[in-house]
């Protein structure tokens, strides 16, 4: 049977493949820092390269093995390389493949500790990045130099859910001999498989959708085996390993993630059309919405809209403030993708360390709110809001 040929959810259930030690059922957990050699011969043969096998997990750990052939399947990549963070699989997705003097092209809307690891880490060692709106690709077009080494992007973008076309921005970026990277976090593969409209790179932070129970950290960058084999050697050179543990609760998680999604999916089209039609609500950003601005794009590239919903109210940023205070079911809380619902202020929380000008630049307002909605019953998660909404109302006297 062609494994490439199966549904999306057999492969994320039968993806690690059959062939498990001692017959276990579900890959085990290798807890170990090392592996015993047969004899020095052994030992040697394997540092040498001459044939496979297991040296110290720094190096290869089975169960990080078992969980990096099923990502690689559902990304419909060639490889993948799994880390212990979603921004240490931005580094070890583009910091490998540059030098001083060398020049990224980022989207200006993205997840705001990867704003600082663009504008001010990679700034201190030479090398420069040019933030550009890449619902636009001729923005992305114009800012292309001889040194250009990167176009990296987000889409759906954190937090304003903005949408940039993945096959124009790819021939942009092919034609230039410049790689481009998706962060596919807010769609996962189940949504939009980035790799398949030509981007060269995927990464995600597996700590969100991909295990989906607030349990781990944890990230995975996905594409060619040329281009994976640069990243393996500078995970192994540089040391940021996952935890055997914490990717058996990666690969576990992973397992429903169709399942999930499907109901994130419904929860956060329901909820984005109900804020939608909310009198209290100026503003939803949403792809799934026919008014969006990236409706259209997201329609040809996605297969669902997924669970992140942002809200402008009004009544301001005391209008937001109230509303967090006062929901019931969605968790004050940072980080998104779980089963369960979530709620925080970007300006003030995620986004918080990034200039005031450059938040607006983004469209991220001081009454913006980000919710990553769940798989609780639809019907209780509208109730919620609207209350709280209610709330805030009654506070402000909006």
């Amino acid at each position: 049977m062609d494994k490439k040929k199966l549904g999306f959810t057999t492969r994320q259930i039968h993806g690690e493949g059959h062939d498990k030690p001692l017959h276990a059922h579900n890959m085990p957990i290798f807890q170990s820092s090392t592996y015993m050699f047969d004899s020095p011969d052994h030992g040697a043969a394997l540092f040498a390269g001459e044939i496979k096998g297991h040296i110290y997990t720094r190096l290869g750990n089975p169960t990080t093995e078992a969980l990096e052939r099923t990502l690689t399947n559902l990304e419909e990549a060639e490889a993948s390389v799994v880390f212990p963070s979603g921004l240490a699989a931005i580094q070890g997705a583009t910091l490998p493949f540059m030098k001083h003097g060398d020049h990224i092209i980022s989207g200006d809307t993205l997840y705001g500790p990867t704003l600082s690891l663009f504008g001010d880490i990679y700034a201190r060692y030479g090398i420069s990045t040019t933030f550009v709106n890449t619902a636009n690709p001729d923005e992305v077009r114009k800012a292309i130099r001889p040194e250009t080494k990167f176009c990296f992007y987000e889409t759906p973008a954190n937090p304003t859910n903005k949408v940039s076309d993945i096959a124009a921005i790819s021939e942009i970026c092919r034609h230039a001999g410049v790689k481009s990277v998706i962060d596919n976090t807010f769609a996962t593969p189940y949504n939009q498989t980035p790799l398949t409209l030509g981007t060269d790179i995927v990464i995600h932070s597996a700590t969100k959708y991909l295990n989906g129970h607030g349990d781990i950290i944890g990230g995975c960058a996905m594409g060619k085996s040329e281009d994976m084999d640069i990243v393996r050697t500078y995970r192994t050179a540089t040391g940021p390993c996952i935890s055997p543990f914490d990717s058996y609760l990666f690969l576990r998680g992973l397992k429903t993630l169709s399942m999930r999604m499907d109901r994130h999916n419904k929860n956060g089209l329901a909820v984005a059309e109900f804020l939608h039609d909310h009198p209290d609500v100026d503003k939803v950003m949403y792809p799934g919405l026919p008014d969006d601005p990236g409706y259209k794009v997201a329609k040809k590239q996605m297969r669902g809209f997924s669970g992140m919903v942002a809200f402008e109210l009004k009544g301001g940023f005391q209008a937001a403030k109230e509303v967090l205070q006062n929901t019931k079911l969605f968790i004050l809380a940072v980080s998104l993708g779980t089963v369960d619902s979530l709620i925080q202020h970007p300006a003030s929380m995620t986004h918080a360390k990034v200039s005031k000008e450059f938040r607006e630049k983004q469209g991220l307002t001081d009454n913006l709110i980000r919710i990553s909605v769940g798989c609780e019953d639809t019907e209780d998660l509208i109730a919620d809001l609207g209350q709280a909404i209610e709330k805030a109302k009654a506070a402000v006297g909006a």
